[in-house]
């Protein structure tokens, strides 16, 4: 089982920090458990630590007033949320629900502050994370309004294995196809359609308890047939 302390020194931007600064952070960081369909943030609320994923699997969504819920993007192990409503200081835009027991690790908005004022390479990160996240969102317009099923749940599951936002990504990934479901706001026969299209097209291959991925390339320019 991974520890606080071995996510924090493993993550990208913990192993640019000098020992100090890790033993800063460490020391004033915290760990919170969130059962699976637990709230891990809610909408609305302040926001007062950056979050990082220990264990488990999140879900970023946001629900209109008339109750509709729309995924925005899928939260992996090794995946930080947060900043942007830290930077800002603005009250959370969006609802993160865990879809599995999840182990989360909380840094401080203190210690998120004194880490860009004195770590030139944790602001890199940043700045290279939130491009990260621009260009998911950019790309989930299309993912949304231009692409066939099959297509919105193969670019789902490449999210789930970008370098930029999940340190050292695996070829295999412990996914349940009711997850997967709940990330792409499809019912779960449907998934189970679009995956074996996927395995069918040499992309994936459906394990017991999840899949491995064969062409990532594949899967994030996957087209399908349009519906």
């Amino acid at each position: 089982m991974t520890t606080l302390p071995e996510m924090l020194a493993t993550s990208t931007w913990g192993r640019t920090l000098t020992p100090a600064e890790l033993d800063r952070v460490i020391s004033e960081s915290f760990e919170r458990q969130v059962p699976a369909g637990g709230f891990a943030a809610r909408m609305g609320q302040r926001v007062e630590h950056w979050t990082g994923v220990i264990e488990g699997l999140l879900k970023m969504s946001v629900t209109s007033a008339d109750g509709k819920v729309s995924t925005l993007t899928g939260i992996n192990a090794g995946g930080w949320y947060g900043e942007g409503s830290l930077l800002k200081r603005e009250p959370r835009r969006y609802d993160v629900v865990a879809l599995r027991p999840s182990r989360l690790v909380l840094v401080p908005h203190a210690t998120f502050e004194w880490l860009r004022a004195n770590s030139l390479p944790f602001n890199h990160h940043l700045h290279h994370l939130m491009n990260a996240r621009l260009s998911l969102f950019i790309g989930m317009l299309e993912y949304d309004r231009l692409l066939s099923t099959d297509a919105r749940v193969a670019r789902c599951l490449a999210t789930l294995f970008n370098a930029d936002l999940y340190p050292e990504p695996r070829a295999f990934v412990d996914l349940r196809q009711q997850e997967i479901a709940l990330l792409s706001g499809l019912s779960r026969q449907r998934v189970n359609v679009a995956l074996r299209t996927l395995q069918a097209s040499g992309l994936i291959r459906i394990e017991p308890r999840g899949m491995t991925v064969l062409d990532l390339e594949g899967l994030r320019n996957f087209a399908g047939v349009g519906e």
